[in-house]
C-alpha cells in the first residue's frame, strides 16, 4: 500500500467514524444540555471536513507531473491541510462563543448515564483510529495523514477531559462548559500549527537543517569537489528539489567533470528519500588557486 492509498483509506475510515461519533454526541449533547459534549460535537463536524479535504486532496496530490504542473501535483496536500487548519480553528472560534453564551445564560448540564456511554465509545474509536494513522503516517510521511492523526489523538484528550467534566458536574456545575472553552483552545492551537506548517511549504520554505546536512555529508565524500556553494532547497510536495554548484578541477575533461555531477545526483536521489530531483551546475576553477584560497 502506497502513500497515496493510505491517506486515501485514512479519509474514509475518519468520514465513516466522525459521522457517526457526531450523530451520537449531536443526540446526547442536545439532550442534557452539556456544553462540552456538544463542543466535542462540534469538533466531530470539523473532522468530517478534514477527513474529505484528506480525500480529495490525496486524490489531486497523487496525479504525476504534466504539461501545466512539471512538478507534479504534491503541494496540494498542503493546500488541503491549510483548508482543515481553517476550519478548525473556526469551529474552535464558534465553540468558544457558544459556551460562553450559555454560561451568561446559566443553561447547565443534565447528567446521564448516556453521556458516560457515548464518551467512552467516542475514546476507544478515536484511540484506534489514532493508532492506525500514526502507523501510516511513519511509514509515508504523507501532511494529510499526520492531520488526520493528530485530530484523532487530539480528539482522545478532548473526550476524556469531557468525560472527566461530565463525571464531576455534580459538584462542579460549570466545570462542563470550562472543559468546553478548554477543548475548544486546545482545537485552536493545534489549527495554527497546523496551519503554520502547511503555509510555510506553500511559501516555498527551504528544508530543514538534518536533510541539508545529509546531503552535505554525501558531497563531503567526493573529494574531487572542490566546494559547492549556491545551495537551494524548494518544496515539492513533501519532497525537495535541490540545485547546487561544484566547484572541480579545471583540468579534468567535460565529460569527467559532468560525470562527477552525474553520480553525485544519482547517489543523493537514493540515499536521502526527501530529495525528488537534484540540479547540479558545474564550475572549473584552478586547483592551485583554490588551494591558495583556503
Amino acid at each position: 500500500m502506497d502513500r497515496y492509498q493510505s491517506a486515501k483509506i485514512t479519509g474514509i475510515l475518519g468520514l465513516i467514524g466522525n459521522i457517526f461519533l457526531l450523530v451520537i454526541k449531536a443526540i446526547a449533547g442536545i439532550m442534557s444540555n452539556s456544553q462540552s459534549l456538544l463542543a466535542d460535537a462540534f469538533n466531530s463536524a470539523g473532522d468530517i471536513f478534514s477527513s474529505l479535504m484528506t480525500f480529495i486532496g490525496n486524490k489531486i496530490s497523487s496525479k504525476g507531473a504534466d504539461e501545466d504542473h512539471h512538478m507534479g501535483h504534491g503541494k496540494a496536500e498542503y493546500i488541503y491541510s491549510l483548508l482543515i487548519s481553517i476550519s478548525m480553528f473556526l469551529l474552535s472560534a464558534t465553540m468558544i462563543k457558544n459556551v460562553i453564551k450559555n454560561l451568561i445564560e446559566r443553561e447547565y448540564l443534565v447528567y446521564s448515564h448516556g453521556l458516560v456511554i457515548v464518551c467512552i465509545i467516542t475514546i476507544i474509536v478515536k484511540l484506534s483510529l489514532y493508532i492506525y494513522t500514526s502507523y501510516l503516517y511513519k511509514k509515508h510521511h504523507n501532511i494529510l495523514i499526520q492531520a488526520n492523526s493528530k485530530d484523532h489523538r487530539n480528539d482522545v484528550f478532548i473526550t476524556s477531559l469531557t468525560l472527566c467534566s461530565i463525571l464531576l458536574s455534580n459538584k462542579f456545575i460549570i466545570l462542563d462548559s470550562i472543559a468546553g472553552i478548554l477543548i475548544s483552545i486546545w482545537i485552536m492551537i493545534t489549527a495554527i500549527k497546523l496551519f503554520i506548517e502547511s503555509y510555510d511549504v506553500l511559501m516555498d520554505k527551504s528544508m530543514d537543517q538534518a536533510t541539508k546536512d545529509k546531503v552535505l555529508t554525501i558531497i563531503d565524500k567526493h573529494k574531487e569537489v572542490l566546494r559547492i556553494n549556491h545551495f537551494n532547497a524548494t518544496p515539492v510536495g513533501y519532497k525537495y528539489q535541490i540545485s547546487f554548484t561544484i566547484f572541480v578541477d579545471g583540468n579534468l575533461s567535460t565529460f569527467e567533470s559532468h560525470d562527477i555531477a552525474n553520480s553525485l545526483e544519482r547517489e543523493i536521489e537514493k540515499e536521502i528519500p526527501e530529495i525528488y530531483l537534484s540540479i547540479i551546475h558545474v564550475n572549473p576553477v584552478d586547483v592551485d588557486t583554490e588551494k591558495l584560497e583556503k
